[in-house]
């Protein structure tokens, strides 16, 4: 079904919302999955799944909350499903294992073939709940829940020092990262498990070396001759589907289908592919990640996002996006009046601090090193060894005699690796907030229910100073399906 024909079923007058709620649980030991609604549905012989009953248990919930974070910090996305337990006939269920389980949520009318149904939520299950002793509460989790794993778990092995120790991945460009040593016998050292791009130098306690030899198909180097000291190196790793890639765009997809329990890794139906390519185009500045401790595949996305001031978010259909927070928001935007909320809902929810100066860090040192470097080192080369990050900082004077503010703002740090896209972005981040910025809120009917964070919306209204519209972009999204309304919050 068509985006169209099911906003115009949301708007039709005889609309009978039905919600579908398929959700796994481990029951006696096998997983087992339940298939809940609101109403009494069952499929026919033809459909899939075929002649299957749901039970008619939802009492209410249906309704999932997201958010576009505006000082950066991530979000994952939540609801919740009400089901009946009334004289305690679902208690059995208290003895169920439900946490990360998969669920899924359709939208249709009873009248429908399941064929027809839309998928509304995609997303694995937070726990069951009990807030009243009637009512048992599915709590659930956007799908960026299953990222949140550890993207490697690979280490040496044998018998050497460092056997415990995870292999190191490097993605981008990255500058003076501490190899780890897996030979000792060979002067073998590894900054990338798998192909790497390039080993651009070699130091050894920071004076380059020239006595080494190179495997990029491993990502090592072996020496040639016994170091010194600490040996590091600059490196550009991964090279996803044999192609070098440093942008956010291309790493994140990369990441999220290559790395982390295969069980829980997303695949290409996973991602929005046609939002992710905009974006690359949109932002295609190099960055650069090293791993060589345990890390969070979902906190490394984000990390990667947020150097170029996005984030990582999934649609309603459990599709993966990135989305930068800007103004002008990208994409055509919807014009809503008075007519698409309900009467005296539109408020403003969020009034964000004015912010004169963006002070951003750039151009990462994985290894500083501020002692034991090498007798001779210029000047300039010990003091770059010696910082983790550069800064840049951009600010408008006006805006900071104005609102009589500092021109020294906590630094943001990012993993781009070039100064001029650095500063560059701390000047978007200065335009963005140095004018005055609201969040408008309303709870809006159903044909908006499809609204997405990220994109753009045109309000037009007497109040707020509204009335010749202003165009912003959604960060807050909060569906009600069975109520059929939709709040949305919009930063213009």
């Amino acid at each position: 079904m068509t985006d169209a024909a099911f906003i115009a079923w949301l708007k039709s007058a005889d609309c009978i919302r039905c919600a579908l709620v398929e959700v796994v649980a481990r029951v006696g030991g096998s997983e087992t999955t339940l298939y809940l609604s609101n109403l009494n549905y069952v499929t026919s012989s033809s459909d899939t799944p075929a002649s299957t009953a749901y039970a008619a248990c939802v009492t209410g919930g249906v309704s999932f909350s997201e958010t576009l974070s505006l000082d950066g910090t991530p979000n994952i996305s939540w609801g919740d499903i009400e089901v009946d337990n009334t004289g305690g006939v679902r208690d059995a269920w208290l003895g169920y294992v439900w946490a990360n389980r998969q669920v899924r949520v359709y939208m249709g009318d009873p009248r429908w073939v399941r064929s027809d149904f839309r998928m509304i939520f995609d997303g694995v299950v937070g726990d069951l709940l009990t807030r009243d002793a009637e009512v048992l509460n599915l709590s659930l989790l956007d799908k960026l829940q299953r990222l949140n794993n550890p993207v490697t778990e690979a280490v040496l092995g044998g018998a050497t020092d460092n056997k415990d120790r995870l292999l190191p991945l490097a993605f981008g460009e990255c500058h003076n990262v501490s190899p780890l040593l897996t030979v000792p016998s060979t002067l073998t050292y590894q900054y990338h498990n798998g192909a790497a791009e390039r080993l651009i130098e070699v130091r050894d306690n920071g004076s380059p070396i020239a006595t080494y030899t190179s495997n990029l198909a491993a990502g090592t180097f072996t020496l040639t001759a016994a170091p010194v000291g600490q040996i590091t190196a600059d490196v550009q790793g991964a090279k996803p589907s044999g192609t070098y890639r440093n942008d956010v765009g291309r790493l994140v997809q990369y990441i999220v289908q290559t790395y982390g329990p295969s069980t829980t890794r997303f695949s290409g139906g996973d991602l929005d592919s046609t939002q992710l390519a905009s974006f690359v185009t949109a932002c295609p500045q190099p960055v650069g990640l090293c791993l060589t401790d345990r890390a969070n595949v979902l906190q490394v996305c984000q990390e990667l996002a947020a150097s170029v001031g996005a984030q990582v978010v999934v649609t309603t259909l459990g599709k993966l996006r990135l989305v930068q927070l800007a103004l002008p928001a990208s994409g055509t935007p919807t014009a809503v009046t008075a007519q698409d909320f309900d009467e005296h809902s539109l408020k403003v929810v969020e009034r964000p601090p004015v912010k004169a100066t963006a002070k951003l860090g750039y151009g990462r040192n994985w290894s500083v090193q501020t002692s034991g470097l090498a007798t001779g080192l210029p000047a300039s080369s010990a003091e770059a060894l010696g910082v983790d990050l550069l800064p840049v900082a951009s600010t408008d004077a006006t805006t900071a005699s104005v609102y009589k503010l500092g021109s020294q703002p906590e630094q943001e740090d990012t993993l781009l690796v070039v100064e001029s896209d650095a500063t560059t972005e701390a000047a978007r981040r200065r335009d963005l907030w140095k004018t005055p910025r609201q969040v408008y809120e309303a709870r809006y009917r159903a044909h908006l229910l499809l609204t997405e964070l990220g994109d753009a919306l045109t309000i037009t209204h007497s109040r707020f100073g509204l009335s010749g519209g202003v165009t912003g972009l959604v960060v807050r999204v909060s569906r009600d399906w069975l109520a059929g309304r939709v709040t949305i919050g919009v930063l213009a």
